[in-house]
């Protein structure tokens, strides 16, 4: 079996994370000049470089950025593999999540998983955006892409969108369309996509990278076009336009797991109308080389779990 020198492997992986020589020398408790060398004679073994230079700016090759990926994944095996031996259970990880997800859905849910698995010691990387599956980033990830042929993949959610408005906001528009309250146990008559333009309809932009791109995606689905007349108020975030809604600003586009946990979801109402499916699919995703990792394996348990209870996925 040819290695490289080992020694220089977590030095390696120490500039890298930190992006700094001396930071590294100084959590790894050596020299500066001592992991310049051991850089060195990685780079002299490998006939590559793995860091760039200029003045006092550092940072990865192209050739060092896929040597890391390998070699942290390496190293976090051994370390697994270690503590599984010493005894150790447990499990620190580092989870990747969409923030929406997580403050509305994941956050609330903390205490099952402490309660049930107290040996899991568990990071949240917040994103707002699709994470980069990479060792780098976290050790699991709730994703909406399954690009990466190095990943394994657990379907959490099939996402769709539904009008909601706040409680106080409802009747105000069962007094402004006239509508009556529905005697017990009939149901409340649909409303019309007409009847939504009459309010002001809060649009989230990075749904579909666009303006009003929510509401388009709902008017198209009934072969409609939002009305020329209609308010719009924009939003980056669902979370600032489920606020707005909760603040009785106008009807936003909302999930299933944003109100599928938090207290407040009761201040929500749903709108009589149609869905719309948007075609995201929410996944737990894990790298496969360490699907025997039990820190991994539970969490990829409990979330599935916690997601056909909560009614995001059936079993």
């Amino acid at each position: 079996m040819k290695l490289p020198p080992l020694k220089a492997l977590p030095v390696f992986e120490a500039v890298a994370r930190l992006n700094s020589f001396s930071q590294a020398a100084q959590e790894l408790a050596v020299s500066q000049s001592a992991v310049s060398h051991q850089i060195k004679q990685l780079e002299t073994y490998l006939g590559e470089k793995l860091f760039w230079r200029s003045g006092r700016t550092l940072g990865l090759t192209s050739e060092g950025r896929q040597y890391l990926d390998a070699v942290s994944t390496a190293l976090l095996q051994i370390e697994r593999a270690s503590e599984q031996l010493l005894g150790r259970e447990e499990s620190r990880l580092r989870l990747s999540v969409f923030s929406s997800f997580a403050v509305r859905w994941l956050v609330p849910r903390l205490p099952d998983l402490q309660r049930l698995h107290p040996q899991v010691e568990l990071a949240l990387e917040m994103s707002s955006e699709n994470p980069v599956l990479s060792d780098r980033v976290a050790d699991c990830f709730i994703t909406i892409h399954r690009d990466s042929p190095a990943y394994s993949y657990e379907l959490l959610y099939v996402e769709r969108l539904f009008p909601v408005c706040s409680q106080d906001y409802w009747q105000r528009i069962r007094r402004e369309l006239g509508r009556e309250i529905p005697l017990t146990g009939h149901s409340e008559p649909a409303m019309t996509a007409a009847e939504i333009a009459r309010f002001p309809l809060l649009s989230t932009h990075s749904i579909y990278d666009k303006a009003a791109g929510d509401w388009e995606a709902w008017y198209q689905t009934v072969d409609e076009c939002i009305p020329s007349d209609a308010r719009v108020q924009h939003f980056s975030h669902m979370l600032l336009a489920l606020e707005a809604a909760r603040f009785h600003q106008g009807i936003a586009l909302t999930n299933d797991y944003m109100l599928s946990t938090r207290e407040d979801s009761e201040e929500f109402v749903r709108l009589p109308c149609h869905p719309l499916v948007t075609g995201d699919k929410f996944y737990f995703a894990w790298k496969t080389s360490r699907r025997r990792e039990p820190g991994i394996q539970t969490m990829r348990r409990w979330l599935v779990s916690q997601a056909i209870e909560g009614g995001l996925r059936e079993k």
